[in-house]
């Protein structure tokens, strides 16, 4: 039996969680991660489990996505990097189907996939994306070493600069966040994500804050997650004081060190886009990368969605963007951000 998700049901949620548990599924196929995607931004969240002898045999993660400005779609999953369906390969092409109908009944002309199993008949994305995991050191001096020469000095600089850490999730983390990472968002051109956003995943996720701090001013923070022996550094970003203070790498150097006394053993750096300034950053640190596979569908007789930020079609706006202040920037965003999925 293919049926929707009943998000509201504790109990539902439940058996989900086992099963992403059981199937060795990411962080973006959890229940939860909806759910504060739902909570932070508005977008809905909804999902296919197929039942087979009344248990689950696959579970298709989905937010329902709105934004005046790129449209409406299903994402698998939203504001995430990774998501599809859980399951057997024929299972997953079943629940593809079951979403391309369950879009249209939804007025959602787009499907996005970001992993998992899709149709041959889909629009397939393997060469935009790359993801970068490797494991942590056995400890913090090991860990060292195994950064790359070059890279290897930026750190050690890092922690040479009189430079103060702190690791949390209360009110004063989550301030001191926010005023870095919208602040480096703009920089880059791109809208803020909601206050709203980060406080869900902080309390429904394994997530914490880590900052660095300069004379007691945040230079450079991140927001991370823990799932399965994993942290990820996932919403994270530095000022422009941040580079000469070398703050960014004395962070994502801390956050592994932190990371392994929680009793992780990998650190996945996220994804970046091919070829780009952050996917040459991540190679610098001894990463290897791992080409990502996105799969989308369009309804007949609709136009593709675009909300890349990287497109050339967006490259005007994203240049006015850089030029706003912080404050028309940090209110505006928001509104717009919410919407991307």
């Amino acid at each position: 039996m293919l049926r929707a998700a009943r998000l509201q049901d504790p109990l539902d949620i439940q058996q989900i969680e086992a099963f992403v548990a059981s199937r060795g599924g990411e962080l973006f196929h959890r229940p939860a991660w909806l759910v504060a995607v739902e909570e932070g931004t508005g977008q809905k969240a909804r999902g296919l489990v197929l039942e087979r002898d009344g248990a689950i045999a696959a579970w298709l993660p989905l937010s329902e996505i709105h934004s005046p400005i790129f449209g409406r779609m299903l994402a698998s999953s939203g504001f995430a990097v990774g998501g599809g369906a859980l399951g057997r390969d024929e299972d997953a092409l079943l629940m593809c189907r079951a979403a391309e109908i369950h879009a249209q009944r939804l007025s959602c002309p787009t499907i996005e996939l970001r992993g998992g199993t899709a149709p041959e008949d889909w629009d397939w994305r393997t060469d935009s994306h790359c993801g970068f995991v490797r494991p942590l050191a056995a400890d913090d001096d090991a860990e060292l070493t195994s950064i790359p020469r070059k890279q290897r000095a930026e750190v050690r600089k890092g922690l040479k600069m009189e430079l103060s850490v702190e690791i949390g999730a209360g009110p004063e983390d989550r301030a001191a966040h926010y005023a870095v990472y919208a602040e480096s968002v703009r920089n880059l051109g791109t809208p803020v994500f909601p206050r709203s956003l980060f406080a869900a995943m902080l309390e429904r996720l394994d997530a914490d804050i880590l900052t660095v701090r300069h004379e007691g001013v945040p230079v450079a923070s991140v927001l991370s997650f823990y799932h399965d022996g994993a942290v990820m550094p996932y919403w994270g970003g530095g000022t422009f004081a941040a580079r000469h203070l070398r703050a960014n790498d004395r962070m994502y150097f801390e956050l592994m060190c932190h990371a392994r006394k929680r009793g992780c053993d990998r650190f996945d750096f996220g994804r970046s886009k091919t070829e780009s300034g952050p996917y040459f950053f991540k190679k610098n640190w001894g990463f290897e990368p791992q080409p990502l596979a996105y799969a989308s569908w369009t309804a007949p007789g609709e136009s593709k969605r675009d909300a890349d930020p990287t497109s050339a079609s967006h490259a005007a706006q994203i240049a006015l963007w850089k030029k706003l202040p912080l404050p028309i920037a940090n209110r505006l965003g928001p509104w717009i951000a919410k919407g991307l999925g």
